[in-house]
């Protein structure tokens, strides 16, 4: 799926209408602002976490910019994720980082990056 900022984008406006839960896509919609329009949306993944004073979930995403162009936006996302101010009504994320970047130069040159946040639930 390319990202699109600038259109509607249907899949997230059926996820939406159709009750997808957690906030992983108020997060996925702050990575495509972000990393671009070149940037494409591979998968996500979420798990359960919890300590003794907080709970909430580790999301992981996995995002893929393709050409020198979007390879560029990638490596601003990487730059800029561990200071980005999340804006996620009733959730915190605690930690943002990127636990694996991939880049491939051979024939079309790609970067790939493993994003990974600890959103914790509000109170």
């Amino acid at each position: 799926m390319f990202a699109e900022t600038t259109q509607h984008c249907p899949m997230i406006s059926s996820l939406r209408r159709d009750g997808a839960r957690g906030p992983w896509l108020g997060i996925l919609g702050e990575l495509i602002k972000m990393g671009g329009t070149q940037m494409q949306f591979m998968r996500h993944a979420e798990r359960p976490w919890s300590s003794g004073m907080f709970t909430g979930a580790r999301h992981t995403f996995v995002l893929q910019f393709e050409g020198p162009a979007a390879i560029s936006h990638g490596e601003a996302l990487i730059a800029a994720l561990p200071e980005h101010e999340f804006n996620l009504t009733g959730r915190l994320v605690a930690d943002a980082t990127v636990s694996a970047a991939e880049h491939v130069l051979v024939d079309n040159p790609t970067l790939t990056i493993e994003v990974e946040l600890l959103v914790l639930d509000s109170a």
